[in-house]
């Protein structure tokens, strides 16, 4: 599968999911940051939503601020999420050679994604990333946060936690790699519903499964194989909030879960 290979893939949710102009995201960026307290450990992995800024922002923040001021020592974030536009089998690379936003241009790890090609499952097209929001609305807070840092974006189709897992393997790395995770939680239930359905969800992700559906996350391709990944290396894994767009910008009757996570060395 392979489409138009622009060099730069332009902002497709700029001034939708997340302002539209530099200076006014940038100052939505820092105003969520710093919110965030203080933690002691950088986790490793990470597994953050992927709504618009004024309903999963706050959660997002949560993930990126566990990060701390290590996080300009990182080099390499390798992202994955979820396609919501194109069916296919597998997880697909930009040809692209960077993503912009508003706030600049991120610059794609060329050799980590030229080693990749060879993984079952891999395929190369823009055509699943040109409109895709899950690993878009990431960027920003990286710019702000590991300004030095490239990315190996992935989205995710119909792949199974092997194949997932073997990519995150592949791309592990050391302390300089991030691996981040897109993902929202359940969708479109009454509040106290979604509560108790994220709750669980919640718990499975810390217990290490990897058979979540759809239905608990949207992003359950790359969470499952991420699970198996992390399990093997016996990394911790620690809820850093969890919430849904009744707690945020929403009302309360039909409302998206969204959950922070992260992962630590033993």
């Amino acid at each position: 599968m392979r489409g138009a290979s622009p060099a730069v893939r332009s902002a497709a949710v700029a001034g939708l999911f997340y302002p539209g102009s530099a200076q006014q995201l940038g100052a939505t960026v820092d105003a969520l940051l710093a919110d965030v307290p203080a933690r002691t450990l950088r986790p490793k992995a990470l597994i953050v939503p992927h709504a618009g800024y004024p309903y999963s922002g706050p959660v997002a923040a949560q993930a990126y601020g566990s990060l701390g001021s290590a996080a300009r020592s990182l080099r390499r974030i390798v992202l994955l999420g979820p396609s919501h536009r194109e069916w296919f089998h597998g997880l697909a690379l930009p040809a692209a050679q960077a993503f912009a936003t508003p706030l600049g241009v991120v610059r794609i790890d060329e050799q980590a994604a030229h080693g990749l090609r060879q993984l079952p499952g891999v395929v190369v097209s823009d055509v699943p990333h040109r409109l895709e929001h899950s690993l878009e609305v990431q960027l920003p807070f990286l710019q702000r946060v590991a300004p030095q840092a490239e990315i190996v974006p992935l989205v995710t189709g119909d792949a199974s936690p092997a194949e997932v897992a073997s990519v995150i393997d592949a791309l592990w790395g050391d302390s300089d790699t991030l691996i981040l995770v897109s993902s929202d939680l359940s969708h479109y239930h009454p509040y106290a519903v979604a509560q108790g359905l994220d709750a669980a969800t919640a718990e499975a992700i810390l217990a290490g499964k990897e058979a979540l559906s759809g239905e608990e996350a949207c992003g359950c391709v790359a969470v499952n194989g991420l699970s198996r990944s992390v399990r093997r290396r016996g990394l911790r894994g620690e809820l850093l909030d969890l919430r849904n767009s009744g707690d945020t910008a929403g009302d309360r009757d039909r409302v998206v879960g969204y959950g922070a996570f992260g992962f630590y060395d033993a």
